[in-house]
């Protein structure tokens, strides 16, 4: 019976860390989520943008995908995702806003926003996976908080980062030229929490096996 407890027990911690092993590899349903994520940006940026100011950094719709990418997906999934959109643009696929591509980009006043979005995927996928495993009650209030939090906190932070080294603009003139964007990722997540919970509520289990 002495031999057999701990032969037991041994047995139930090595099944337990396969488990726990076998759910941090990604399958190949995640893969292939990761991919049509990819493609999902990449076709919003084919929609033509609005370009603001004199600097021409264009209002489109990449910001929320972006943001749905990190909502469903979790926060490695989402910056897998919308990061291989990245780099298919920096390879020379013409997949950024108005048709661009390569690394020439980064050298454009829209370079902080681009290099700031599979970040911000990652953070709004890591604040969804927490208000999915906590939360019942306001869970489509306390999304929409998670992606304005990583909208302001990333994408418009790294944005105005960007004016100020490649436009050359002060601080006040870099935020100035930022303001305008607000108002539409404002928009744009609220349809992104609206998409995000109606697929959560289709396939339960699409972010919260993740985050078990």
């Amino acid at each position: 019976m002495s031999q057999t407890q701990p032969d037991t027990a041994a047995t139930f911690d090595a099944t337990v860390q396969r488990t726990a092993s076998s759910r941090k590899r990604w399958t190949a349903t995640d893969l292939g989520l990761i991919a049509v994520f990819a493609a999902l940006v990449a076709a919003s940026a084919i929609v033509p943008g609005i370009p603001v100011g004199a600097l021409g950094v264009p209002i489109t719709l990449v910001t929320l995908t972006v943001m749905l990418s990190g909502l469903v997906l979790g926060a490695g999934r989402g910056f897998a995702a919308v990061g291989l959109y990245v780099l298919l643009g920096f390879a020379g696929l013409p997949i950024f806003s108005g048709g661009r591509s390569g690394l020439g980009i980064l050298a454009t006043p829209s370079a902080g926003y681009i290099i700031a979005f599979p970040l911000a995927a990652a953070a709004t996928g890591y604040l969804a996976g927490v208000v999915i495993r906590r939360t019942v009650k306001f869970r489509a209030l306390w999304l929409f908080a998670a992606a304005m939090v990583s909208s302001i906190v990333v994408i418009h932070a790294l944005g105005i980062l960007g004016m100020m080294v490649n436009a050359k603009l002060d601080f006040t003139k870099a935020l100035l030229a930022d303001l305008p964007f607000v108002p539409g990722d404002v928009l744009k997540n609220v349809l992104a929490v609206i998409i995000a919970m109606a697929i959560h509520k289709a396939f339960p289990d699409v972010l919260v096996r993740r985050v078990k």
